[in-house]
């Protein structure tokens, strides 16, 4: 059988690692729109997270199989399309993700100073499209709209030490922006409240340990809360008592303590969250042209837990800032006509991975399930959906007994189009270059940020 895998951030590559090793014969070919493999690993994962693109290894040792191919820098839906894929494979898998991001839909949100999390994290992590953001960073107050990991990681960034951040593989260009940064107050802002932030604890634990700034909690929104804790599950209780533990200790109670509030209170920037509070409108400047701070609608929660849900109560707040970031999700698109799409909820519409009305089309990770969890969520979920293609082959779903051409039949089609895919092993010289520019700078790599400079340096 031949099957293909559009997308190679990690549901493209635990799809086809699954199938390679449950099925002795598959073949997979793996289609990427950039010319650089791994996805969110790569443009997703913060910078002083290393430890979190070891995965890398695994997908590179997939990508070596003998059965497994990897075609970089082909766009599907306008260099080949999904209908000429079906042609030339038994099963095609679309893992692409999510490529947009939610909007807020509140006036002012078009502002210089207003950025979506997305485009921010794919600036300082030297996605090709967002490599000319050039946030303006001359402010002191930042507000991150949303409580999740991407919104702690942004945080997290923009009040790390530089001496931290210097050691990543964070883009030159983000870090000459940080080192000129006049931010030193974040404010983390969501529509909810303590019990429903979607962060988790290793991220808050990171956050609260950021050396040279502190938390700024407010005590009155964390008490009462250890009994509505009590029947929690384990995460979210042990999440809500950090919090609760660092609103309403009170320094100084033993002579440690006492240093280390010292510390605290000359920490030259600090963060804090908000709760209850739902965007309104970005006010503009004078000019009407940069945002100087945003209008809050102030919510009450109904129900409980995870399910409760914000209602305005008609009163507002407005806070000061110069550089909003809104951190409320991704979105998927639609890739190709052929390939329905629920727009409500921004996935393809499919039942275990099997894409509805069309056999021989599957699909796995975000634009399946829609954009959350972290990259071991995306591994059982691919590997859901793998098993859905084994099954299938299996019972004869799927025709193996045509002979289908695969890569042979897309490269015709490639070639007739002008496209001229990267192989891995293309990839890997542009893994070297990077690597070789990071170590003379101290530096895991210096990730090339133009998609024309990679094509250049393999020779395309």
């Amino acid at each position: 059988p031949r099957v293909c895998v559009v997308g190679s951030g990690p549901a493209g590559f635990y799809t086809a690692q699954h199938i390679l090793k449950h099925h002795g014969g598959a073949r997979v070919d793996i289609y990427e729109k950039l010319p650089v493999p791994f996805g969110l690993v790569r443009f997703g994962v913060a910078p002083d997270h290393p430890e979190v693109k070891n995965v890398i290894n695994a997908f590179t040792q997939t990508a070596r199989s003998e059965r497994c191919a990897y075609y970089g820098n082909v766009t599907v839906g306008s260099d080949v399309t999904v209908a000429e894929l079906r042609q030339a494979y038994h099963a095609v898998v679309l893992s692409y993700g999510a490529e947009d991001n939610r909007v807020l839909g509140i006036p002012g949100e078009n502002l210089s100073g207003v950025y979506s999390a997305r485009a921010f994290v794919g600036w300082y992590n030297g996605l090709p499209e967002n490599r000319d953001l050039k946030p303006d960073l001359s402010c002191e107050t930042a507000l991150i709209l949303g409580h999740g990991n991407v919104a702690l990681d942004i945080a997290r960034i923009l009040l790390s030490p530089l001496h931290l951040l210097r050691k990543t593989d964070i883009t030159d260009s983000s870090l000459a922006a940080l080192a000129c940064s006049k931010v030193k107050r974040v404010w983390l802002v969501g529509r909810r409240g303590p019990l429903q932030v979607a962060f988790t604890i290793k991220e808050l634990r990171e956050m609260i340990n950021l050396p040279g700034a502190r938390p700024v909690l407010n005590p009155a929104d964390f008490t009462g809360l250890e009994n509505a804790i009590k029947d929690a599950p384990r995460p979210r209780k042990r999440l809500t008592e950090l919090l609760i533990k660092t609103a309403l200790e009170k320094p100084g109670e033993k002579m440690m303590e006492a240093q280390a509030a010292a510390a605290q209170a000359a920490a030259p920037r600090e963060w804090g969250l908000k709760f209850q509070r739902s965007p309104q409108e970005v006010l503009p400047t004078a000019d009407g042209r940069r945002a100087r701070g945003i209008r809050m609608a102030l919510t009450r929660l109904e129900g409980l837990g995870d399910s409760a849900k914000a209602v305005p109560t008609g009163d507002t707040e407005e806070l000061e800032c110069g550089l909003v970031l809104s951190s409320i999700g991704y979105r998927s698109l639609p890739l190709d006509p052929a390939v329905p799409f629920d727009t409500q909820r921004g996935i393809i519409p499919n039942s275990s991975g099997r894409v509805e009305g069309v056999p021989g089309l599957y699909c796995s990770g975000w634009v399946k399930r829609g954009p959350t969890g972290v990259i071991i969520t995306t591994m059982n979920d691919s590997f859901d959906t793998a098993q859905s293609v084994l099954e299938d082959l299996q019972l004869g779903v799927l025709d193996v007994s045509t002979s289908r051409e695969g890569f042979g039949a897309v490269e015709s089609i490639l070639h007739s189009r002008g496209v001229r895919p990267v192989s891995f092993s293309d990839w890997e010289k542009i893994d070297a270059a990077e690597v070789a520019r990071g170590k003379a700078a101290g530096k895991p790599r210096e990730k090339i940020v133009d998609p024309q400079e990679m094509l250049r340096l393999i020779g395309h």
